[in-house]
């Protein structure tokens, strides 16, 4: 790493910088690296076993010894040949991030921000969830040593409410949705002064994220599937997967220089970034009245959509927009189809897929991969009242 940069208005910071988001702007802050001095190959790299930190070249932590990590990432991806079947396209498969330490892909983000957070002195921490970042978080601070307050509303699962006091973390619950947490998040941090791993707030969280794109490209043998299925939400994962492409892209280590097309998914209920890429903007609109059975989905004003349409826009990817009861039996689907648990926003990503597909929109011999962002354990209420 070699220095932070602004993504909104490209002010640079040294590698001791600890204000974020960008204190000129409120922008976010995006860690750059000197890759011309790069030390290490593609087949170091793949030798490499455990977690993924196996990429910690193109990760901001610069003492080994600071990472906090429980053995995340290095996910599988899981053919699915009946799916491809059925969808009449060559390969279906499942990036499967339900196998994480805490079940859902924001264990990269946890691993990352508070390793960040431990290389930078940091004694507390607070963050605003859906449910999940919460639960990943406090379990990662839990292991680094460091306090934890995550503030979550009423509406968030049992389960992540009570695994984030069970790993010692303080409970913040507020009546209302996200945004309502978001607020109270924003009073806490103010009154008191604590370190945020909020999404985009720190620059080590959508960094983390970064190692679902690389292990991706490695996985597909430094190539790439022509379609990936994200769901969307604050956007982190799918920025992270178009970060890891430029990176690779600019090391020279992929075999085909043409990128995954990077499809937005989000629910008929919430769909801001949809609705914007069917208008050809730049910029989202706010979502006026939320309304989605997947939390982690229902993201009504996510702060980095012009470089989640970046993204889009340039990887020839699209905007779906689906029913929650769509996206419930895209989980029942992939659970029955090819014994993957899916909760409801990578259900979501499937039906999407699906969708496409009936179309007509996807070509016989395109390899898709859908993102499992969590496990099914983490919706078994609400695929309890779908299931025949």
């Amino acid at each position: 790493m070699s220095h932070f940069e602004c993504y909104d208005c490209g002010h640079t910071y040294d590698l001791e910088h600890t204000e974020f988001p960008c204190p000129k702007c409120e922008g976010i802050l995006d860690p750059k690296y000197d890759y011309d001095n790069l030390d290490v190959s593609r087949e170091e790299i793949e030798s490499r076993k455990g977690s993924m930190w196996k990429y910690r070249e193109f990760l901001p932590i610069l003492d080994t010894d600071d990472i906090v990590s429980m053995g995340e990432g290095t996910t599988p991806i899981v053919d699915c040949p009946k799916l491809a079947e059925e969808m009449g396209v060559a390969r279906v498969a499942i990036k499967d991030e339900g196998q994480n330490p805490t079940n859902t892909f924001k264990d990269r983000g946890a691993s990352a921000s508070l390793s960040g957070a431990s290389q930078q002195g940091i004694n507390e921490v607070v963050i605003p969830s859906a449910g999940n970042a919460g639960q990943a978080a406090s379990a990662y601070a839990a292991r680094a040593g460091i306090d934890c307050h995550v503030v979550l509303n009423y509406q968030s699962n049992d389960i992540q409410k009570t695994m984030v006091e069970a790993h010692g973390a303080d409970l913040h619950l507020v009546n209302g949705k996200l945004g309502k947490a978001g607020g109270k998040f924003s009073e806490l941090r103010d009154e008191h002064g604590w370190y945020t791993i909020a999404t985009f707030q720190t620059p080590f969280r959508h960094e983390g994220k970064k190692t679902m794109g690389l292990e991706i490209f490695e996985q597909f043998n430094w190539d790439g599937p022509d379609e990936i299925f994200y769901p969307t939400g604050g956007g982190v994962g799918l920025i992270g997967i178009w970060k890891a492409y430029q990176e690779l892209v600019q090391l020279g280590w992929l075999e085909n220089g043409t990128p995954p097309s990077l499809n937005v998914v989000q629910s008929s209920g919430c769909a801001p970034v949809v609705e914007a890429i069917e208008n050809h903007r730049e910029e989202h609109d706010p979502w006026e009245c939320p309304e989605s059975i997947g939390r982690g989905i229902e993201v009504p004003n996510p702060g980095a959509s012009p470089w989640m349409l970046e993204a889009v826009y340039e990887t020839g990817g699209t905007g779906v927009a689906v029913s929650d009861s769509k996206a419930l039996k895209g989980a029942l689907t992939s659970a029955q189809h090819a014994g993957i648990e899916m909760c409801v926003e990578p259900g979501a990503a499937l039906a999407a897929a699906i969708q496409m597909a009936e179309e007509g929109e996807l070509n016989e011999d395109d390899e898709i991969l859908i993102i499992n962002t969590g496990a099914g354990n983490k919706a078994t209420d609400a695929l309890s009242y779908v299931i025949e």
